[in-house]
């Protein structure tokens, strides 16, 4: 049986029907959906605008679903209604929830298993600045690279969603931190902590070089490309390069595993050599499909520190713009044009 806090009359949606410009993302209105055994209905407080998305709408995410779709990487909500087997103690919660798709909606009926509570203190707006970015920023460095005090790193786009985390959260390690960025960005970087270097500059490895002679402990690389063979080559003995994109390719044609797959199999080379480096190319559902239980709690637990330390004021929300949903064409155009700092937040 389904509890329900109050009716809702309508859902909206945004639909990605197919290969389009921002201008051809659609409109759908129908009924709220009703939560089937297990689930939860979350009325939509915030959805970001994520280079997945980006991706997404030229047809080269490398596992989107078949057009149509509606898109939304993550979001964040108020529980509206449970259904059977899930406790009525979730309902009036503010919860947060990857999704991959579905996020850009003002209602989303959600299995209960994935939803993780967002502590007391934080908006809606903050927290979701914070889901896939934070939960990606955390597990790259605690779980992959296992930055510790007084190590240096790389953060390639140390002004960006995820950058500007990893920026924080490596800082709060004790970490030393060279983050790649446009020159507008880099006063504010210089005011963290961060050493900047201008991206755009052409000599990037070797302004790198001349801050740390002996190379860096982690790279952070979501450029992908064949840059990724720079950033390989910076690190230090032991060192760890954790890739987790191909920007570089997001305007490219043709198939968008391809990419992905290049990058795959330069790191199993990589890490076929007998000179203790690593690379990992790190995908935040690795383990879903066949370990759920685990992926739950490793989420569950991950996002719980990401939002404590957002919480205690360790990291701070970065948000570029809030858009109201029905002008999430705007809002793509803005996240994709390259001249913000932080996440594009839709909101209902």
């Amino acid at each position: 049986m389904e509890v329900m806090m109050t009716n809702t009359v309508e859902r909206v949606e945004v639909v990605l029907p197919g290969k389009v410009e921002p201008e051809g993302l659609q409109f759908h209105r129908g009924p709220v959906p009703a939560p089937a055994a297990g689930q939860v209905v979350v009325a939509m407080e915030a959805t970001g605008v994520s280079f997945a998305e980006q991706q997404m709408r030229r047809g080269r995410y490398y596992d989107q679903p078949p057009f149509p779709f509606v898109p939304g990487y993550d979001l964040v909500g108020t529980v509206l209604a449970v259904g059977e087997g899930v406790s009525t103690a979730l309902l009036g919660k503010r919860v947060a929830a990857l999704t991959k798709t579905g996020g850009w909606a003002s209602h989303v009926a959600l299995t209960a298993a994935d939803v993780v509570e967002v502590p007391d203190g934080v908006s809606p707006v903050d927290a979701e600045t914070a889901v896939v970015n934070g939960i990606t920023a955390w597990q790259m460095l605690h779980r992959k690279a296992r930055v510790r005090a007084g190590q240096t790193v790389l953060v390639h786009g140390a002004n960006g969603g995820v950058g500007s985390i990893l920026v924080q959260l490596a800082l709060a390690a004790g970490a030393q931190v060279i983050g790649t960025a446009s020159t507008r960005h880099h006063d504010a970087l210089r005011a963290q902590g961060v050493t900047p270097i201008d991206y755009r500059s052409g000599n990037v490895p070797a302004r790198v070089r001349a801050l740390a002679p002996g190379g860096v402990e982690a790279v952070f690389d979501h450029v992908g490309g064949d840059g990724i063979l720079a950033s390989w080559r910076l690190l230090a003995p032991g060192g760890t390069l954790v890739s987790y994109g191909s920007a570089a390719t997001r305007d490219d044609e043709g198939s968008g595993s391809w990419p992905v797959l290049k990058l795959l199999g330069r790191v199993w080379v990589w890490n076929a050599l007998p000179n203790g480096r690593r690379a990992y190319f790190f995908n935040v559902w690795a383990g879903r499909a066949y370990a759920k239980g685990r992926f739950r709690a490793r989420l569950r637990s991950d996002l719980t520190q990401v939002f404590t330390a957002l919480q205690h004021g360790d990291i701070t929300a970065k948000v570029a713009a809030e858009i109201p949903l029905a002008r999430a064409a705007e809002a793509m155009r803005l996240a994709e044009s390259g001249t913000v700092a932080g996440k594009v937040v839709l909101v209902p």
